[in-house]
């Protein structure tokens, strides 16, 4: 028999803090070679959204995350993401486990947002906000409550973002220039407006971008990515040399975010190349250095990886038989 976990299962199944924690384990294993994952496969149904396949292979175990991304659904009333993770048994191919997709995707969203700008951001950094109260945007906060930060909350809708900031613990900020200036700053918008224009960024900041994951997106202009120096989360050749400008930039997965996130823009203007970025796993791993000083403008561009699909699905299986969930055969 099968097991299904629906959204409020994974929840109940996973915390924030384990789900950071099970990102971060993947994360180096990933740099480590140890997990693999080939490419994301995207669907375009443009204007309206898109249809995403991504496969991961670690643990012992295999994962399909069939997953969509509407963003104008909740207009609808519809989720913006729905789908499914088919979670099998890598030795004989058996199907181990399904899962609800926008739980997994909200969990390890909010886990490596948070996870990038505590590994990234300045030691000593106070403030901490999160720029959309969506689902993935309430992800991210609940993350930073989870970790005993203060945040602050933004949304363009200011009554869901009080809504949110209520049912979390989190706060409302005062303004958009107020939430921007943070410490640490999560972007988990629809990427369809520049969130962070030239000039923005202050020095010593930490800016993990979490809403440009697909093609046609972005949430900081491609001048203001110019003036950082460069690193990313799945590229394996270390340090950049001879970048002059004053940050520095992670992303999860060269390939895939050099093609769908906001990497994309850069490098299509010739402003951007491949060894000009460090992988996030590779600083984890110890393999690459994060934040030289104080004053290093730090960025994580995210368009969101299989493998912390995998290593949510992973945590949630290990809870399997402490749950009341429907059993299904094939």
């Amino acid at each position: 028999m099968i097991p299904f976990f629906d959204g409020d299962s994974v929840r109940a199944a996973v915390s924030p803090e384990q789900a950071l924690d099970a990102v971060r384990d993947a994360f180096v294993a990933y740099a480590r070679g140890e997990w693999t994952m080939p490419p994301k496969v995207y669907v375009p149904a443009y204007p309206e959204g898109d249809f995403r396949a991504m496969p991961a292979l670690g643990a012992g175990h295999a994962l399909l995350k069939w997953v969509t991304s509407f963003p104008g659904n909740p207009g609808q009333g519809l989720p913006t993401v729905t789908g499914l993770v088919l979670l099998s048994d890598a030795s004989n191919g058996m199907l181990k486990a399904v899962l609800d997709a926008g739980a997994v995707t909200s969990l390890r969203t909010g886990a490596a947002a948070v996870l990038a700008a505590e590994t990234l951001g300045r030691p000593d950094a106070e403030t901490a906000a999160v720029i959309g109260a969506g689902v993935n945007g309430e992800a991210a906060a609940r993350t930073f409550v989870a970790r005993g930060r203060r945040v602050e909350l933004w949304d363009l809708d200011r009554a869901r973002a009080e809504e949110v900031a209520e049912r979390i613990g989190a706060d409302v900020a005062a303004g958009r220039e107020e939430a921007l200036a943070a410490d640490l700053l999560v972007t988990v918008t629809s990427g369809r407006q520049i969130v962070l224009e030239e000039g923005s960024l202050l020095a010593g900041q930490h800016a993990s971008l979490m809403g440009a994951d697909g093609p046609g997106k972005a949430e900081i202009a491609v001048e203001e990515l110019a003036r950082v120096r460069v690193f990313c989360d799945d590229w394996e050749q270390g340090v950049p040399n001879g970048i002059p400008a004053r940050g520095r930039l992670f992303c999860d997965e060269w390939e895939q975010a050099s093609h769908a996130g906001d990497l994309m823009h850069a490098v299509e203007a010739g402003l951007l190349h491949r060894d000009e970025v460090t992988q996030l796993g590779d600083v984890l791993a110890g393999t690459a250095p994060g934040r030289r000083s104080d004053d290093d403008i730090t960025i994580f561009d995210s368009t969101g990886l299989a493998i912390q699909d995998l290593a949510i699905a992973l945590a949630a299986l290990e809870r399997a038989d402490e749950l009341d969930l429907p059993m299904f055969d094939l």
